[in-house]
């Protein structure tokens, strides 16, 4: 079973399986869920949440009829219901001695290198807090050009930014159905093709922005960044649990190692952004398959910022390596030569030690 592998996990919750059919919260659907998570995350699993819900709470909140809002409109009631559904998550997981942190993510949060590392610092620092991350696409602010406008897809990229293992995306079905009047699901898929897209049911809930379509394009993004992503039933109470004993669910399985897709995407890109001069200690330590450390900096060449795909050279010039950076040209300047210890007080705010680390870096 995938998920008993999985160091970090995002589940995706769709409104059907947060909000019943009269708007109101499924409260005891939700307490079984974190119950669900605290037992995993004992055995040292994270999680992250993508939850779906917002407009709907905002709905039922302002007491309006469920019906297909403009997206003024549906930014406004996602505002209002946000509130409620953070509290709601917040009030359970602390019964629970779980913390919990919020993060608003736009489209292009995902979509441009720089600010997906930022994120992805966001994300790996709440984990170092013990604080599980609850994700929603920031609503209130997106245009249509610029908005997802269903979580199943921000939660597959969410997923390939922080290098989740599995996405368990839920919904109200039990996975990939080969007919509409055939419950019979299809167990796992290796290849998204025509044949799948032909088992795409179009009905969506009454909640819901995304439908079966959106998931497989989510499934597309796992399935080419390395990771697991299951379509499973989440209506159940304890519905990890039930996953796990009965593995009743649709799995996508990855093409490729996670690892593998991001090395194969950094080797890809044809430009840099500038150079890093290395010396021959540090050029054996990289060849060691260590990190990048400010020690072994010469000096730089260009003008980039943090995220941006540069060179290593040697001495002479020499390309060895290409890599994404951690740091800023500017920021390396200051650092380059020092222990990595000595960065934090030069720079004045904490930062990585590694200015790139072994997994963000191909031999050239």
């Amino acid at each position: 079973m995938y998920i008993n592998k999985a160091k970090i996990i995002v589940l995706k919750i769709g409104s059907s399986n947060l909000v019943d059919g009269r708007g109101k919260l499924r409260e005891k659907w939700l307490k079984s869920l974190v119950k669900d998570i605290k037992q995993l995350s004992k055995k040292g699993k994270k999680f992250v949440i993508v939850s779906s819900g917002a407009i709907a709470l905002g709905q039922t909140y302002l007491k309006i009829k469920r019906r297909k809002s403009k997206l003024e409109m549906s930014q406004a009631l996602a505002a209002i219901g946000q509130i409620h559904l953070s509290n709601v998550y917040r009030k359970i997981f602390e019964k629970n001695n779980i913390k919990i942190g919020q993060i608003l993510i736009s489209l292009d949060d995902t979509e441009q290198r720089r600010r997906a590392i930022n994120a992805k610092r966001t994300f790996e620092n709440l984990f170092k807090l013990n604080a599980i991350p609850i994700v929603n696409e920031n609503d209130t602010t997106a245009t249509s050009e610029i908005k997802y406008g269903d979580n199943d897809r921000l939660a597959a990229r969410v997923a390939q930014i922080i290098g989740a293992n599995v996405l368990i995306n839920f919904s109200d079905v039990d996975g990939l159905y080969k007919s509409p009047n055939e419950k019979k699901i299809i167990r796992e898929v290796n290849n998204i093709d025509k044949e799948i897209y032909s088992f795409v049911n179009k009905k969506k809930n009454s909640y819901g922005s995304g439908g079966m379509e959106t998931k497989l394009q989510a499934a597309k993004i796992c399935m080419n960044s390395g990771c697991f992503m299951a379509i499973a039933n989440g209506n159940h109470m304890n519905p990890i649990s039930r996953l796990i004993k009965n593995n009743i669910c649709t799995w996508f399985l990855p093409k490729v190692s996670q690892l593998h897709a991001r090395k194969k995407w950094i080797a890809s890109s044809i430009g840099n952004n500038g150079k890093i001069y290395i010396d021959d200690g540090a050029i054996k330590a990289l060849s060691n398959g260590k990190s990048l450390l400010p020690a072994g900096i010469i000096r730089i060449e260009g003008k980039f910022s943090k995220g941006d795909n540069i060179l290593i050279v040697d001495n002479n010039g020499k390309d060895y390596a290409r890599g994404l950076t951690s740091f800023s040209a500017d920021e390396i300047n200051k650092v380059r030569g020092l222990k990595s210890d000595q960065i934090e007080k030069v720079l004045g705010y904490p930062s990585k030690s590694e200015i790139v680390h072994r997994d963000d870096m191909v031999r050239v």
